[in-house]
């Protein structure tokens, strides 16, 4: 079974950067695509990002500005989000999660929760101005 931890959340400033991690650990550790989710206090969860794994190619939520980006180390089994200029706005527990299906989902796909199977337990992130 697939354990997802997130870390690298915390309070900022708005204008500052971020790195989110999620560490995939579990033998054997299987996926075909990881993505980003985020929950901000009183909204549902949304969709952030995703990244192919076997070839890294990646898919952005449609609202995002170019602020976000998201990349994996496959030797670590590692996924991890940069997020550039923080705003206030970007204030949420973000979720990391797994797909163990073997779907290959093409780029631009539009990806909701129920395409993942293994989730984290999020780390919260929050910006003030």
């Amino acid at each position: 079974q697939v354990q997802l931890v997130e870390s690298g959340g915390g309070f900022v400033q708005a204008g500052d950067s971020l790195r989110l991690s999620c560490a995939a650990t579990g033998r054997p550790f299987y996926t075909s695509t990881m993505g980003w989710f985020r929950q901000a206090p009183g909204k549902e969860r949304e969709f952030v990002a995703a990244v192919r794994w076997s070839d890294g190619a990646t898919t952005y939520a449609h609202y995002l500005e170019d602020r976000f980006t998201a990349s994996r180390d496959q030797v670590q089994n590692i996924l991890y989000l940069k997020i550039y200029t923080l705003k206030a706005e970007d204030t949420a527990d973000y979720y990391c999660a797994a797909d163990g299906s073997g779907t290959y989902y093409s780029r631009g796909h539009f990806f909701q929760a129920r395409d993942f199977d293994s989730w984290g337990q999020g780390t919260q992130v929050t910006v003030s101005s």
